[in-house]
C-alpha cells in the first residue's frame, strides 16, 4: 500500500456516502477513524479504507450493520475476507445479469407478439431468497403462511399487490421529502395505511386482528433503516428513518 490518508470529507466524496454516516459507523464501533486532527477532523488510512470497503460491500449484500461489525471483528484475515466478498458480489452480479436478460427477453417477445415462456421469464428471480432470514426473525410459521398466500395468488393479484406496495412506498418518499414531522396527521395517516397493508399479509404477527403487533411494527421500522434492501423502497436511509419514526409514533399511540 502507498500510505494513503484521507479526511472524512474526502472519504465521503470518493465513496458516495456522507460524513454523518461515517461518524455513525465510528459511534457504533464499526469504523474508528485512524486519527483525529485539529478541530476533531477525522482521517482514514489504508487499513481503515479497506475496512470501509468491506463494510460497504457487506451492507450492499444486505447484512445488518450490527452483524457487519461482529464479522469484521471476528475475521482477522482481511485479504481472505475480501476474496470471499468478491465471490459473493460476482454471484449476485450473475444473478442480476440473468434477471436483466429475462426482462429483456420479455420486452422483445411482447414487442414482436411472440409467446411468453414462464421458465425464461423468471430465470434469476427467487422470491424465497429471504426465507432463512424471515424464519430466523419471525418463525417458520410466518414464512410458511406468507409463502402459501403468495403462491396462491393469480398473476393479476400479484401485480395488484405490488402496485399497492409501490404506491405506498412512493407516498412515503414524497412525505419524507416534504419535510412534515413523523407525528403529523399526514404521516400518521400513512402509518395507518402501512399497518393495514401489513395486516393483510398472512403470517404477519397480528394478522386477522386488524393490526400488526406493536413489537412487529417497531422491529420492521428498525429493519427498514438498517437494511439497504428495504431502505431503498423509501428513498434510502433518510426516508426509511422517517418511516420508522412515523410507525413508532403510530404503534405507541394506537
Amino acid at each position: 500500500m502507498n500510505g494513503t490518508e484521507l479526511s472524512i470529507r474526502e472519504v465521503a466524496r470518493v465513496t458516495g456516502t456522507t460524513s454523518r454516516t461515517l461518524r455513525h459507523y465510528e459511534s457504533v464501533g464499526v469504523l474508528p477513524a485512524s486519527r483525529v486532527g485539529p478541530g476533531g477532523l477525522r482521517y482514514y488510512d489504508d487499513e481503515a479504507l479497506v475496512r470501509l470497503q468491506r463494510i460497504l460491500v457487506l451492507r450492499g449484500l444486505g447484512m445488518p450493520l450490527a452483524d457487519v461489525g461482529r464479522l469484521l471483528d471476528d475475521d482477522g484475515d482481511g485479504l481472505g475476507a475480501l476474496r470471499r466478498h468478491l465471490h459473493q458480489l460476482r454471484t449476485e452480479q450473475q444473478r442480476l445479469a440473468r434477471m436483466a436478460a429475462s426482462v429483456e427477453r420479455t420486452i422483445v417477445t411482447l414487442e414482436e407478439g411472440g409467446q411468453l415462456v414462464a421458465e425464461e421469464m423468471f430465470d434469476g428471480f427467487d422470491h424465497t431468497q429471504y426465507k432463512d432470514e424471515v424464519e430466523e426473525r419471525w418463525g417458520k410459521d410466518t414464512y410458511a403462511s406468507s409463502d402459501a398466500w403468495w403462491r396462491g395468488m393469480s398473476d393479476a393479484e400479484r401485480r395488484t399487490w405490488k402496485g399497492h406496495a409501490a404506491q405506498l412506498g412512493a407516498d412515503w418518499i414524497a412525505a419524507a421529502q416534504s419535510g412534515i414531522a413523523p407525528d403529523s396527521d399526514e404521516a400518521q395517516a400513512l402509518a395507518r395505511r402501512h399497518a393495514d397493508w401489513l395486516a393483510g399479509i398472512p403470517g404477519t404477527p397480528g394478522h386477522g386482528t386488524g393490526a400488526p403487533a406493536k413489537e412487529y411494527l417497531l422491529g420492521l421500522g428498525e429493519m427498514y433503516v438498517a437494511d439497504p434492501r428495504f431502505a431503498a423502497n423509501y428513498g434510502g436511509e433518510q426516508g426509511a428513518t422517517f418511516v420508522r419514526d412515523a410507525l413508532r409514533v403510530y404503534a405507541e399511540n394506537r
